[in-house]
């Protein structure tokens, strides 16, 4: 079984943005620029073979004898970064500090065999096969950076002008921001998970933080005067629809500081947030389990546990919800 289709968007002047068929962990939007002398990616599918759709989608709107040999990558989660080995010829453009993440996560064939060899009785077997057994990363070798920097990049394509900004620590310790100037448009990567009423979304998974730093990078992407905002996750949003999602930032932030002051464990916090049902709409509400918990690290100053650690968590929770009928769509 594989994901296959998405939607292809033409924001205008040689901007698109592919957005995957369905929501769930691990289905990111991209985002290709055509210029005359090449193309550029913003952000690459999971794996291969969605890489493989998202590139004859470009070539379909590259002009002949022209390719794809630069992709700016929002952060450092495979979601965003792994299908980059489609173009191994490619320039890839990341912030020095999302060297951290890159090796806080598995590799790819890690995660392949994590994913295949876990046993489906348990809960994070169950989990894994359910959400990641989509995907298929047995061949996927790891991707590295060749271009990293901090601060501002500004880069041109063809005709075009390309303004990267690289963010403090929010959803990964290196995130950045794409604006295009003559395109009015942010890719914003994962500081934003959007929803709408008509095509609702996920709970956002924050990995970094702390929320006030996700939320600030928000209001970076708003301080730009850009029009469209295409989200990490999730359909393409207006600045209304971005300040919005602030509001579930901050709702989850204050939930968070309550219940810390008053002594609850963080992964017994996330029950309890997702037990309110403030946001019903929204699927994988046990993500708030990685979000809460990173929230409280910032808090009281505890270690980062191990991802696998994070996850036993998330799929336990998953399960609970499930069973009580409190949980969103996949």
């Amino acid at each position: 079984m594989s994901i296959t289709g998405g939607e292809v968007v033409d924001l205008g002047r040689g901007l698109y943005a592919w957005l995957p068929p369905e929501r769930g962990w691990g289905l990111a939007n991209c985002g290709l620029l055509v210029s005359p002398r090449g193309g550029l990616w913003i952000d690459t599918p999971y794996d291969t073979m969605m890489a493989g759709q998202f590139l004859v989608e470009s070539q379909k709107r590259l002009p002949d004898g022209v390719g794809v040999d630069r992709v700016i990558v929002t952060h450092a989660n495979g979601d965003h970064f792994w299908g980059a080995g489609v173009l191994p010829d490619a320039e890839i453009i990341a912030t020095r500090e999302a060297r951290e993440h890159i090796h806080y996560d598995p590799t790819p064939q890690q995660q392949h065999a994590l994913v295949a060899g876990s046993d489906p009785s348990t809960p994070l077997g169950a989990y894994f096969s359910r959400h990641f057994g989509v995907f298929d990363w047995s061949a996927t070798d790891v991707v590295s950076p060749t271009t990293y920097f901090t601060g501002e990049l500004e880069l041109t394509l063809g005709e075009h002008t390309v303004q990267v900004s690289s963010l403090p620590p929010a959803h990964t310790e290196g995130d950045l921001i794409v604006y295009l100037p003559a395109q009015r448009a942010v890719f914003s990567g994962d500081v934003i998970f959007s929803s709408t009423p008509r095509q609702p979304g996920d709970h956002p998974v924050h990995w970094a933080g702390p929320l006030d730093n996700v939320i600030d990078a928000c209001e970076r992407v708003l301080a730009t005067g850009a029009e469209v905002i295409v989200p990490g996750h999730g359909p393409v949003l207006d600045p209304a629809g971005v300040r919005g999602h602030m509001d579930y930032l901050a709702y989850v932030r204050d939930r968070a500081h309550a219940l810390h002051a008053a002594g609850v464990p963080a992964v017994e916090a996330a029950r309890r947030v997702i037990a309110e049902g403030r946001y019903p709409e929204l699927g994988l509400p046990e993500r708030l389990v990685v979000t809460i918990g990173s929230e409280y690290r910032h808090l009281d100053g505890s270690e980062l546990p191990g991802v696998l650690q994070v996850m036993a968590d998330v799929a336990a929770v998953a399960r609970e919800t499930d069973a009580a009928g409190t949980g969103g769509s996949a």
